[in-house]
């Protein structure tokens, strides 16, 4: 019986997932360093220490990660904060189903938890969360298993009594080692067919999840 619903945040709940794609190019850019958009789309919930290493195997050990991270965040805020965040389709009501069904509900996200706070109260969805989960409360971001362990972990919950609601294939796969039945609602890509065979169900929106409880 599933017993707590896990979400990732970015991409899954909040429509913020494409601003990443947008702008770790442009911060990379701004330190003389070109990333083709295919590979903004494999930085997507990339956690440590897989975001630095992937970008120092691209472009050199020289790369100053935390100096471009540090650019693609201020670009990221200052645009989140001229265009607002808004809630992904079915978000609000997916919620508050869960709500009224005593179902518990929390966050296992790669954004730290100051951000991840922010991010919530603008859309107002914080309140609906048991439970908020950073990767920089683990030894290692996705795709490895370690945030959506130690979410469950918190939760006091098996693993395999907890949906995840993930958007990308780093998160699919940090939920899927875990051993959480994992829900795949696509935002930038659909799943491979290797993906696939990690996913519990994939569906539209988030108002799909619904038909199974």
């Amino acid at each position: 019986m599933i017993q707590a619903v896990i979400f990732d945040m970015d991409g899954t709940l909040i429509d913020t997932e494409k601003y990443y794609r947008i702008f770790w190019p442009k911060a990379l850019a701004a330190f003389g360093y070109h990333m083709t958009d295919e590979q903004a789309l494999t930085m997507r919930s990339l956690g440590r220490p897989f975001a630095v290493n992937r970008l120092k195997e691209w472009f050199g050990e020289s790369l100053d990660y935390y100096a471009v991270r540090e650019m693609r965040k201020t670009l990221m805020e200052e645009c989140l904060d001229r265009e607002g965040i808004r809630c992904k389709p079915g978000a609000l009501s997916l919620l508050s189903f869960l709500r009224e069904k005593q179902i518990t509900a929390a966050i296992a996200t790669a954004t730290d938890l100051e951000r991840t706070e922010k991010y919530l109260e603008r859309v107002k969805l914080k309140d609906y969360f048991d439970r908020l989960i950073s990767a920089t409360m683990v030894k290692e971001g996705k795709p490895s298993p370690d945030i959506y362990q130690y979410a469950c972990e918190q939760l006091g919950m098996a693993p395999e009594d907890c949906f995840a609601v993930e958007d990308s294939p780093n998160g699919v796969l940090s939920a899927y080692r875990a051993g959480c039945k994992v829900i795949m609602v696509p935002d930038q890509t659909l799943p491979d067919a290797e993906l696939s065979k990690c996913l519990y169900a994939c569906v539209e929106t988030l108002e799909d999840i619904k038909a199974f409880f």
